[in-house]
Protein backbone atom coordinates (compact mmCIF):
# COMPACT_ATOMS: atom_id res chain seq x y z
CA UNK A 1 0.00 0.00 0.00
CA UNK A 2 1.31 3.30 -1.05
CA UNK A 3 2.62 5.74 1.94
CA UNK A 4 -0.16 7.64 3.22
CA UNK A 5 -2.76 6.17 1.59
CA UNK A 6 -4.33 4.85 4.58
CA UNK A 7 -4.32 7.66 6.13
CA UNK A 8 -6.47 9.65 3.41
CA UNK A 9 -8.81 6.16 3.35
CA UNK A 10 -9.47 6.91 7.05
CA UNK A 11 -9.50 10.61 7.25
CA UNK A 12 -12.01 10.65 4.41
CA UNK A 13 -14.18 8.16 6.09
CA UNK A 14 -14.06 11.30 9.21
CA UNK A 15 -11.81 9.47 11.43
CA UNK A 16 -10.96 12.08 13.68
CA UNK A 17 -7.38 11.34 14.49
CA UNK A 18 -7.15 10.63 10.87
CA UNK A 19 -8.48 13.69 10.06
CA UNK A 20 -6.09 15.54 12.65
CA UNK A 21 -2.92 13.77 11.34
CA UNK A 22 -3.83 14.57 8.34
CA UNK A 23 -4.45 18.15 8.37
CA UNK A 24 -1.12 18.50 10.43
CA UNK A 25 0.49 16.65 7.33
CA UNK A 26 -0.71 18.61 4.93
CA UNK A 27 -0.42 21.97 6.39
CA UNK A 28 2.90 22.89 5.52
CA UNK A 29 2.18 22.15 1.79
CA UNK A 30 -1.42 24.30 1.93
CA UNK A 31 0.15 27.61 3.70
CA UNK A 32 2.86 27.61 1.21
CA UNK A 33 0.24 27.73 -1.75
CA UNK A 34 -1.47 29.96 0.22
CA UNK A 35 1.52 32.45 0.96
CA UNK A 36 2.66 32.25 -2.63
CA UNK A 37 -0.84 33.87 -4.07
CA UNK A 38 -1.52 36.16 -1.47
CA UNK A 39 2.21 37.79 -2.56
CA UNK A 40 1.36 37.27 -5.95
CA UNK A 41 -2.17 38.65 -6.14
CA UNK A 42 -0.91 41.69 -3.96
CA UNK A 43 0.13 43.73 -6.11
CA UNK A 44 1.14 46.28 -4.43
CA UNK A 45 -2.20 47.42 -2.81
CA UNK A 46 -1.84 45.90 -0.02
CA UNK A 47 0.07 43.34 2.92
CA UNK A 48 -0.99 39.72 3.40
CA UNK A 49 -1.40 38.70 6.74
CA UNK A 50 -1.47 36.00 8.62
CA UNK A 51 -4.90 35.16 8.92
CA UNK A 52 -5.57 35.86 5.15
CA UNK A 53 -3.27 32.88 4.83
CA UNK A 54 -5.62 31.04 7.68
CA UNK A 55 -8.65 31.84 5.78
CA UNK A 56 -7.51 30.26 2.46
CA UNK A 57 -5.79 27.23 4.13
CA UNK A 58 -9.24 26.55 5.83
CA UNK A 59 -10.98 27.08 2.34
CA UNK A 60 -8.75 24.64 0.87
CA UNK A 61 -9.29 22.09 3.50
CA UNK A 62 -13.08 22.47 3.11
CA UNK A 63 -12.88 22.00 -0.62
CA UNK A 64 -10.58 18.62 0.07
CA UNK A 65 -13.42 17.52 2.30
CA UNK A 66 -16.86 18.44 1.03
CA UNK A 67 -18.90 16.26 -1.18
CA UNK A 68 -17.93 13.25 1.08
CA UNK A 69 -14.20 13.97 0.95
CA UNK A 70 -14.36 14.02 -2.89
CA UNK A 71 -11.15 15.54 -3.96
CA UNK A 72 -9.22 13.60 -1.48
CA UNK A 73 -10.54 10.20 -2.63
CA UNK A 74 -9.53 11.30 -6.13
CA UNK A 75 -5.98 11.04 -5.16
CA UNK A 76 -4.47 8.15 -6.89
CA UNK A 77 -0.92 7.32 -4.87
CA UNK A 78 0.19 5.83 -8.46
CA UNK A 79 0.21 9.45 -10.36
CA UNK A 80 1.34 12.67 -7.64
CA UNK A 81 3.12 11.92 -4.24
CA UNK A 82 -0.15 13.24 -1.64
CA UNK A 83 1.75 16.66 -1.39
CA UNK A 84 1.77 17.56 -4.66
CA UNK A 85 -1.57 16.37 -5.31
CA UNK A 86 -3.01 18.42 -2.87
CA UNK A 87 -0.75 21.48 -4.10
CA UNK A 88 -2.57 21.41 -7.30
CA UNK A 89 -5.97 21.45 -5.32
CA UNK A 90 -4.62 24.12 -3.19
CA UNK A 91 -3.28 26.04 -6.51
CA UNK A 92 -6.81 25.77 -8.03
CA UNK A 93 -8.95 26.64 -5.17
CA UNK A 94 -6.68 29.58 -3.75
CA UNK A 95 -6.70 30.89 -7.67
CA UNK A 96 -10.85 30.26 -8.15
CA UNK A 97 -11.25 32.75 -4.62
CA UNK A 98 -9.45 35.06 -6.04
CA UNK A 99 -10.50 35.51 -9.33
CA UNK A 100 -14.52 35.21 -7.72
CA UNK A 101 -13.86 36.66 -4.45
CA UNK A 102 -15.80 34.38 -2.91
CA UNK A 103 -15.35 33.38 0.70
CA UNK A 104 -17.21 30.98 2.28
CA UNK A 105 -18.61 31.37 5.53
CA UNK A 106 -17.36 28.13 7.29
CA UNK A 107 -17.58 29.82 10.77
CA UNK A 108 -21.31 30.30 10.36
CA UNK A 109 -22.40 26.84 8.74
CA UNK A 110 -23.29 23.99 9.99
CA UNK A 111 -21.51 21.41 7.98
CA UNK A 112 -21.69 18.35 10.32
CA UNK A 113 -19.29 17.01 8.33
CA UNK A 114 -16.15 17.99 9.50
CA UNK A 115 -15.79 20.47 11.75
CA UNK A 116 -13.54 23.82 10.30
CA UNK A 117 -11.77 24.46 14.01
CA UNK A 118 -10.35 21.04 13.19
CA UNK A 119 -8.42 22.86 10.16
CA UNK A 120 -7.07 25.70 12.70
CA UNK A 121 -3.75 26.46 13.15
CA UNK A 122 -1.62 25.59 16.84
CA UNK A 123 0.76 28.44 15.97
CA UNK A 124 3.50 26.34 14.98
CA UNK A 125 5.33 25.75 11.56
CA UNK A 126 7.38 28.01 9.75
CA UNK A 127 4.59 30.15 7.88
CA UNK A 128 2.77 30.84 10.91
CA UNK A 129 5.31 33.99 10.79
CA UNK A 130 4.43 35.15 7.37
CA UNK A 131 2.55 38.10 8.46
CA UNK A 132 3.54 40.39 5.36
CA UNK A 133 5.43 40.25 2.43
CA UNK A 134 8.41 41.76 3.63
CA UNK A 135 8.57 39.20 6.46
CA UNK A 136 8.67 35.94 4.11
CA UNK A 137 11.72 37.92 2.09
CA UNK A 138 13.44 38.36 5.44
CA UNK A 139 13.26 34.39 5.71
CA UNK A 140 14.47 34.08 1.56
CA UNK A 141 17.39 36.23 2.43
CA UNK A 142 18.27 34.31 5.72
CA UNK A 143 18.31 31.14 4.02
CA UNK A 144 20.48 32.81 1.13
CA UNK A 145 23.37 33.85 3.50
CA UNK A 146 22.78 30.21 5.42
CA UNK A 147 22.90 27.77 2.62
CA UNK A 148 25.64 26.77 0.09
CA UNK A 149 24.38 26.62 -3.70
CA UNK A 150 23.78 22.95 -3.40
CA UNK A 151 21.63 23.63 -0.12
CA UNK A 152 19.64 26.14 -1.98
CA UNK A 153 19.04 24.12 -5.19
CA UNK A 154 17.71 21.11 -2.52
CA UNK A 155 15.72 23.84 -0.36
CA UNK A 156 13.72 24.74 -3.79
CA UNK A 157 13.31 21.11 -4.97
CA UNK A 158 12.37 19.76 -1.73
CA UNK A 159 10.07 22.31 0.52
CA UNK A 160 9.53 24.66 -2.44
CA UNK A 161 8.90 22.44 -5.44
CA UNK A 162 8.15 19.44 -3.43
CA UNK A 163 9.96 17.07 -6.10
CA UNK A 164 9.73 13.29 -5.15
CA UNK A 165 12.60 12.10 -3.50
CA UNK A 166 13.54 9.60 -6.16
CA UNK A 167 12.95 12.66 -8.81
CA UNK A 168 16.13 14.68 -6.81
CA UNK A 169 17.70 11.93 -6.96
CA UNK A 170 17.69 11.39 -10.72
CA UNK A 171 18.45 15.07 -10.86
CA UNK A 172 21.25 15.70 -8.67
CA UNK A 173 22.83 12.18 -8.56
CA UNK A 174 22.65 11.86 -4.88
CA UNK A 175 21.80 8.79 -2.69
CA UNK A 176 18.49 8.99 -1.46
CA UNK A 177 19.77 8.66 2.49
CA UNK A 178 21.61 12.27 1.51
CA UNK A 179 18.57 13.54 -0.14
CA UNK A 180 16.50 12.76 3.09
CA UNK A 181 19.49 13.70 5.30
CA UNK A 182 19.20 17.38 3.36
CA UNK A 183 15.41 17.27 4.07
CA UNK A 184 15.36 16.70 7.52
CA UNK A 185 18.28 19.44 7.53
CA UNK A 186 16.13 22.09 5.30
CA UNK A 187 12.68 21.59 7.63
CA UNK A 188 15.02 22.39 11.42
CA UNK A 189 16.38 25.53 9.43
CA UNK A 190 13.66 27.11 7.90
CA UNK A 191 11.89 26.16 11.77
CA UNK A 192 14.95 27.65 13.30
CA UNK A 193 15.27 31.13 11.45
CA UNK A 194 11.04 31.37 11.37
CA UNK A 195 11.74 31.17 15.06
CA UNK A 196 14.18 34.08 14.94
CA UNK A 197 12.10 36.04 12.99
CA UNK A 198 9.09 35.66 14.80
CA UNK A 199 11.05 36.57 18.31
CA UNK A 200 12.65 39.31 16.44
CA UNK A 201 9.01 40.73 15.60
CA UNK A 202 7.80 40.06 18.99
CA UNK A 203 10.53 42.48 20.34
CA UNK A 204 10.13 45.04 17.84
CA UNK A 205 6.58 45.45 18.74
CA UNK A 206 7.06 45.11 22.64
CA UNK A 207 9.71 47.77 22.18
CA UNK A 208 7.36 50.24 19.77
CA UNK A 209 4.60 49.59 22.64
CA UNK A 210 6.81 50.44 25.55
CA UNK A 211 7.85 54.03 23.63
CA UNK A 212 4.03 54.87 22.98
Amino acid sequence: MAEHDDLVRRAAAREPDAVRELVGLLRPTIQLRAVRSLIRNMRGRRRSTAQEVEDLVQEVFLALFDDDARALRAWDPARLPLAAFVGVIADHEVASIFRSGRRRPYRDEEDGAVEPDTFASDGGGAEAIVECNETLSALLARLRAELSPKGLELFHALLVDEQPVEEVCASTGMTRDAVYAWKSRLGKLVRRLAAELRDSSRKVAAAQRSTS
